[in-house]
């Protein structure tokens, strides 16, 4: 304890050195999707908690398009001064550069600050799919192979690579159904025209708790506070070490300086220790998961090489 507070003393004093060098100079918090998308809502509140506690204001600065490419680009290729930061997440940092040449490389091109949290997903089917609980879901499935289907909001997003992998370790062979966005595909779910979807608790739960879809199990493993009731699939499909989710976090372009990167780390590590955080961060769909840089620059580690495992022994590849 004593080892981190000296830690956070000396990167707050480097930040409060900074500030008054550059006093009147806002920090840009680049936002690669555009505003209301859960990456954007999660930036927002980074931006804010971080404006508070620098005492330098925290802009957020919208750059949508290409599925987050264009603005993490944008990031990573920004001067290394410590004024621009990124709100990063799985698609344009994990999983686009697995599927498609990117103009930057995560590895080569961003430092990892800290990872605040994780987006569940839920497997949730229109409630007239005929079975009561995930083992009759399951054993529907497997003994009509390329029967059933299930939606995705696009070939590569998230959702599909994860359902990707749920089918095969749970044994289903069902056909892929992409759409432009996770609203239209969820609206067919409810609706019937395709079977079943993995997608996440922000957008799924109010539908289950409306009874307009039904849930079968929720994607982390130690289960989610974000879908109360729902068990994990790793443990009802009996899918153990199946734990999925989109991460969000902070990164800033490589080259910033350490005591920079230092005085974000603390800042971030005194915001998450907030209640409020915490509480805000659930209120848009995101279990919190803090981890410092170091882990979790080992967790993207260990997100790309399953991804990368998924894409390939499924062949998956962008139209």
């Amino acid at each position: 304890m004593k080892r981190i507070a000296l830690f956070l003393a000396a990167a707050l004093f480097a930040g409060v050195a900074l500030a008054q060098q550059y006093p009147n100079r806002a920090l840009r918090m680049v936002i690669p999707w555009p505003p209301g998308q859960a990456t954007d809502l999660v930036g927002r509140v980074m931006a804010e908690k971080l404006s508070q506690l620098l005492g330098q204001p925290v802009v957020p600065d919208n750059k949508p398009g290409a599925g987050g490419i264009i603005g993490t680009d944008f990031a990573a290729k920004a001067p290394a001064d410590g004024y621009t930061l990124l709100a990063a997440s799985s698609g344009p940092v994990t999983i686009n550069p697995l599927l498609q040449k990117t103009p930057y490389d995560p590895e080569r091109d961003l430092i990892p600050v800290v990872k605040v949290g994780v987006s569940p997903y839920v497997l949730v089917t229109n409630p007239a799919f005929p079975a009561a609980n995930i083992g009759e879901f399951l054993a529907l499935v497997r003994a009509n192979p390329g029967k059933f289907s299930f939606a995705s909001s696009g070939t590569g997003a998230t959702a599909h690579l994860i359902s990707e992998w749920f089918n095969t370790l749970a044994g289903l062979t069902a056909l892929h159904v992409p759409y432009k966005g996770s609203a239209p595909a969820l609206a067919d779910v409810v609706g019937g025209q395709v079977s079943y979807m993995l997608e996440t608790v922000a957008a799924t739960m109010p539908l289950v708790r409306s009874g307009r879809l039904k849930a079968f199990g929720v994607s982390l493993e130690k289960g989610s506070a974000l879908a109360p009731g729902i068990e994990p699939l790793a443990v009802t499909a009996k899918i153990p070490g199946f734990d999925a989710g989109a991460w969000l976090g902070l990164m800033v372009p490589v080259g910033t300086p350490k005591p920079v990167v230092d005085r974000l780390a603390a800042a971030m590590e005194t915001s998450m220790q907030s209640g409020d955080m915490r509480e805000r961060l659930s209120s848009v769909g995101l279990e919190v998961d803090y981890r410092r840089a170091e882990a979790f620059a080992q967790d993207l580690k260990v997100q790309r090489a399953r991804f990368a495992d998924i894409i390939q022994k499924g062949n998956i590849k962008l139209d």
